[in-house]
């Protein structure tokens, strides 16, 4: 069995870039026995030994009552995990040594890692990581994920000089006595003690008991134990902060203060969103002429000059089509989109983000972190509807799964850069945007009152703003790109042939005709749009490709008018989410939901489609 190693920390300390450098871009994702979180694990090796790094879910608590937290408390106390590293932040370490004191608590060999070492004497703040260690009673390293420094020494260090901390943290003398009283009537240690204290652990007669002191010591304090040992916690880790730091320069408080004002906070965030479509709009669409432009020239003519047989002809001509729709039309828009999403990413705006939606984000009985998921939902609703777990109650991850399903993703984006900028205009494609967002208001203010359970408030923690590392911006953007190549390309170009042929045969005709009550009567449509819009549901991007594929030609003004390509791009954009998106609901928040946000879309989409049909029709 190899060494097993969990990388543990807040949110946006850099631990899945730590984890990332450490195991390369290979992982798995899977549950730990006896949770349905999922997890990252990776290989990697050390003086010829395997070993699996495990990267936790950030998390800010043991003991908020999250799955989130009780994955983490039971992966740190698995005898099987040989050493556990706490990430800090260099630039927040009163506030990361929170969770390192808990950590702490269960004995295990450890170490800290305090990265973005780097960013914190940009800030003038010098962390003396050698008195930290003394006082931690740990190896402390300073890294920098960003830059590779000190990440070489993680795991030597984790293997060879991980022990049980020495810290501990001095509670009030009515918990202290409690934890004493607890600890010798049932023989458990003192941090079993403390988490019953708080309604934490699996013995029924031990929580029956520290609820009842608890109790006590909550009428004495007019605060419940928890609060205590929480406030003791903050104030052990303020103590070792203010010793082991040296104070920063406060240097972008001034530049916080303009991003979290609604003015110019909110006008900043919406040019900040708007120049992020126009730049992929523009970018990718002069990408898009020239290699479109190339494959025609090389590929397709070629193929119809070489006089084949019809059938082989109509399977290398669809090959060429998808390869040409895939590369030349999704791949300019999607790139460009992911590497600017990396770069807001890197530059730590997005907090801010969150913080500026807040207020809206409540009136969709949302909070503010739910905007990270909508954003990474402009990307792809796959890893944004999985962003939902930070969302705290089930009420918000449900309004949240409606919300995001809506998002145009970048393969919708390709829809509506490819056909509507493309052939329109940019108006015509920031309009689709403009009606979508009206969409998902409307929805997100029905919802929030007809959704039950509570709504809760927003604790979130600003990253730092930094300067995005251009090579950690291409690697991220890389990273999310592959699975439109591995992926999508293999399935568009199988789709492609399997379309030729079921045209070459007759079969789409038949299915076109079934359909075409729809996509003539209702939408206005050409009849081959029902068969886009079909195979739209594999990939969002496919609906154009598709749409390509069976109008013959990528000139598709030759083929529909602007109303026609409006109002198919349109319905492709609200109409079902992808298969992917919808497997992914389906395990987050069950089928019954799942089954509902594909009716609700396939609705609005045909409805949104036929109103614009008979008004500008």
């Amino acid at each position: 069995m190899p060494l097993k190693v969990a990388l543990v920390g807040n949110p946006g300390v850099g631990k899945s870039l730590i984890f990332n450098q450490l195991t390369g871009v290979g992982v798995e994702i899977g549950n730990y026995p006896g949770s349905s979180v999922d997890l990252l694990s990776g290989a990697s090796c050390f003086q010829r030994e395997r070993i699996e790094v495990l990267d936790l879910p950030g998390v800010y608590s043991l003991e908020d009552g999250a799955e989130t937290d009780a994955l983490v408390r039971r992966v740190i106390g698995d005898d099987a995990v040989a050493a556990v590293v706490a990430v800090l932040d260099a630039t927040r370490l009163e506030r990361n040594l929170y969770l390192l004191l808990q950590v702490a608590e269960y004995g295990r060999p450890m170490i800290a890692v305090v990265n973005m070492i780097d960013e914190a004497e940009r800030r003038g703040a010098l962390v003396d990581t050698e008195r930290l260690g003394a006082l931690l009673g740990i190896p402390v390293l300073a890294t920098s994920a960003a830059t590779g420094q000190g990440i070489d020494r993680i795991l030597p260090s984790a293997v060879l000089e991980a022990r049980a901390s020495t810290v501990e943290v001095p509670y009030d003398h009515h918990v202290e006595a409690a934890i004493h009283s607890l600890t010798r009537t049932f023989g458990v240690d003192r941090r079993t003690a403390a988490q019953a204290l708080q309604g934490i652990g699996d013995d029924p007669e031990l929580l029956e008991t520290a609820g009842a002191v608890g109790e006590e010591i909550g009428h004495r304090h007019r605060m419940s134990a928890g609060q205590i040992i929480a406030t003791n916690r903050h104030n052990h880790a303020r103590a070792i902060a203010d010793e082991v730091v040296a104070p920063a320069d406060g240097g972008g408080a001034g530049i916080d203060r303009l991003l979290t004002r609604t003015v110019p906070g909110v006008p900043i965030l919406v040019g900040v969103l708007g120049a992020m479509l126009l730049a992929v709009f523009l970018v990718g669409g002069v990408l898009e002429e020239y290699i479109v432009r190339a494959f025609e020239v090389f590929l397709l003519e070629p193929i119809a000059a070489l006089g084949l047989h019809p059938l082989l002809e109509e399977v290398l001509r669809s090959v060429g089509l998808a390869l040409q729709s895939g590369l030349g039309i999704a791949f300019p828009y999607i790139f460009t989109f992911y590497v600017l999403l990396a770069l807001l990413e890197d530059s730590g705006y997005m907090s801010r983000a969150a913080f500026l939606a807040d207020r809206t984000m409540h009136r969709m009985g949302l909070h503010g972190e739910a905007i990270i998921p909508l954003v990474l939902g402009f990307g792809c609703n796959v890893p944004a509807v999985m962003g939902m777990r930070l969302l705290a109650t089930r009420r918000e991850r449900v309004i949240a799964a409606f919300l995001i399903t809506m998002v145009p993703c970048s393969a919708r984006t390709v829809v509506i850069s490819g056909i509507v900028a493309s052939f329109i205009s940019l108006a015509a494609a920031f309009s689709i945007y403009l009606i979508v967002l009206t969409l998902i208001v409307l929805t997100g203010l029905v919802l929030s009152r007809v959704t039950p359970g509570p709504q809760l408030g927003m604790v979130l923690e600003m990253a730092p703003l930094r300067r995005p590392q251009p090579r950690l911006v291409v690697v991220k953007a890389w990273l999310r790109i592959k699975e439109f190549l591995y992926i999508a390309m293999p399935l568009l170009l199988i789709s492609s042939v399997v379309l030729g042929l079921l045209g070459y045969y007759g079969v789409i005709a038949a299915f076109e005709v079934a359909f075409a009550p729809i996509s003539e009567g209702l939408l206005g449509l050409p009849a081959y749009a029902s068969t886009a819009l079909l195979f739209g549901i594999l990939r969002k991007e496919m609906a154009f490709e598709t749409l390509v594929v069976l109008a013959g030609t990528a000139d598709l003004n030759a083929v529909m008018s602007d109303l026609q390509l409006y109002i198919f791009a349109i319905v492709s954009t609200l109409f079902v989410p992808c298969i992917s998106t919808i497997a992914v609901l389906r395990r987050e928040i069950g089928t019954r939901i799942a089954a509902l946000i594909t009716v609700y879309t396939v609705a609005l989409g045909i409805g949104i489609g036929a109103v614009i049909h008979f008004l500008a029709g």
